[in-house]
């Protein structure tokens, strides 16, 4: 019974950690892309700061 409580705990990790993983790096990536945005549009004419 130990033994499927321990497989259950790693499985869960595991999935934990790539889930965490994974939303990190887009996260990154959308932040990136919104403060590249944000950078382009600052340098127009008649922009707000």
């Amino acid at each position: 019974m130990t033994t499927i409580w321990g497989i259950l705990l790693i499985a869960c990790l595991i999935w934990y950690s790539v889930v965490t993983g994974y939303v990190a790096v887009k996260g990154a990536k959308d932040i990136r892309s919104m403060l590249d945005h944000l950078k382009g549009n600052s340098s127009e004419p008649g922009s707000e700061d």
